[in-house]
């Protein structure tokens, strides 16, 4: 039996974070009014996936050439062969197998691993670890507007970026992520919208594009109707094949949508359940499934987005890690360090990315998670100063306020 902590159960509960099937929902799309042109002739292209549940990043991207991992995460552990095969990025670190199509991408140089990573939250909550991820603030304290947001309202009218300043969203599905709230105006959006407001909402876009673009409307259609599946059970996620299956589902659509000359270039998707406390597997298993699901949502992407891929970063985070030794139901627990995942034609990929801490228990973090060396913030201001150009002020002041010490990593974007 799955087992999940209560407060993340009470989460969903409570803020509607019924996603499709439990694994993934359409979220939100910044529309820019003229087309964002840089100074090169791109056309550039954000996502933001948001993993709410907290990643274990030690799964994920393994340290199997680190002599105290295959003790820690014991049954569930990677290994460079064998039936437990990774894999291998670099004679270090392994790949889960579950995540073939990133693979391929970090070979063609188009994919990057940020490890040991962390937001500036240290408590383990979900409630406040997601509330800092979304806002960029450096500590919890339920703010109504997202650092995505406000890099949008900040992102520069000159050379670099020949359009307006994003003016309006759109969202579909039950939540729009913090990370994309805020003062500019939004389309047929209220954050205490009842389910048959969304509902509406959801059917005027199906209708617009009914007659531009079919295949969208339908796929648009299969998710409102996977999500009203979702919404008479008891909100608990459901990974696997379900979960899987809706994370490419919204992927597709989303870039459908973003493909598109008078598309969005800026979007943010939520996929929830990854709060894997009990029987989270090793190759097989529950984050084998919720991997699997993601994996094929950054395909979907990559195809979807065709010529616009090239243009394209997409960077995946979640609030925390989770603990470096497993525990007795062969899960793992609220953490600290963690990976990011970059994605997309204009990564400067093929690069694992890490100042690595160790996990010798003298070099965890309190003695049980991996320790972060990098903070997630440094990421993120580097995509936006590199992708459209926000400058580094602004970053430190407005996007993440209170963070000057933190400075933008340099080269992520090809």
């Amino acid at each position: 039996m799955t087992m999940d902590c209560s407060e993340n159960l009470v989460m969903q509960a409570t803020s509607r974070r019924a996603l499709l099937l439990g694994g993934a929902s359409f979220a939100a799309w910044a529309y820019l009014p003229k087309l964002a042109r840089a100074a090169d002739g791109s056309d550039p292209r954000l996502v933001v996936v948001i993993l709410r549940g907290a990643l274990d990043g030690l799964a994920t991207v393994a340290p199997i050439g680190d002599p105290d991992y295959a003790g820690l995460h014991g049954a569930i552990a990677l290994r460079a062969d064998g039936p437990n095969a990774a894999m291998m990025l670099d004679p270090f670190f392994g790949l889960h197998p579950a995540m073939p199509e990133f693979a391929r991408m970090y070979r063609a140089k188009q994919a990057a691993v940020v490890h040991a990573v962390a937001t500036s939250y240290r408590d383990r909550s979900h409630f406040d670890g997601q509330d800092v991820l979304e806002s960029g603030f450096p500590g919890p304290g339920r703010v109504q507007s997202g650092w995505l947001n406000r890099a949008l309202e900040a992102l520069p009218r000159g050379d670099r970026i020949a359009g307006e300043r994003a003016m309006s969203a759109l969202a579909v599905g039950p939540t729009m992520p913090l990370v994309l709230r805020g003062a500019a105006p939004t389309v047929g959006w209220s954050p205490v919208a009842l389910p048959q407001a969304a509902d509406d909402t959801a059917m005027r876009l199906v209708d617009l594009y009914q007659h531009r673009d079919p295949a969208l409307a339908s796929a648009l259609t299969q998710g409102l109707q996977l999500e009203k599946q979702a919404q008479g059970d008891d909100m608990k996620p459901k990974p696997g094949a379900g979960g899987a299956a809706a994370m490419r589902l919204v992927a597709r659509g989303a870039a459908k949508l973003m493909a598109a000359d008078d598309g969005p270039r800026i979007g943010a998707l939520a996929f929830d359940g990854w709060d894997t406390h009990a029987n989270e597997g090793g190759p097989v298993g529950r984050l084998a499934q919720l991997l699997g699901g993601l994996d094929g949502a950054l395909a979907e992407f990559e195809s979807g987005l065709g010529d616009r891929w090239r243009h394209t970063v997409i960077v995946v985070a979640t609030e925390f890690g989770r603990t470096a030794r497993i525990n007795g139901t062969e899960g793992t627990d609220h953490g600290t360090g963690t990976v990011a995942l970059l994605a997309g034609g204009a990564v400067k990929g093929g690069r694992m990315i890490t100042d690595w801490p160790g996990l010798k228990t003298a070099n965890l973090y309190q003695a049980r998670d991996l320790a972060p060396t990098t903070d997630l913030r440094a990421v993120m201001k580097g995509v936006l100063h590199d992708q459209f150009g926000v400058g580094e002020r602004a970053l430190a002041d407005t996007v993440f306020p209170d963070s000057t010490p933190v400075k933008p990593m340099k080269g992520l974007v090809a």
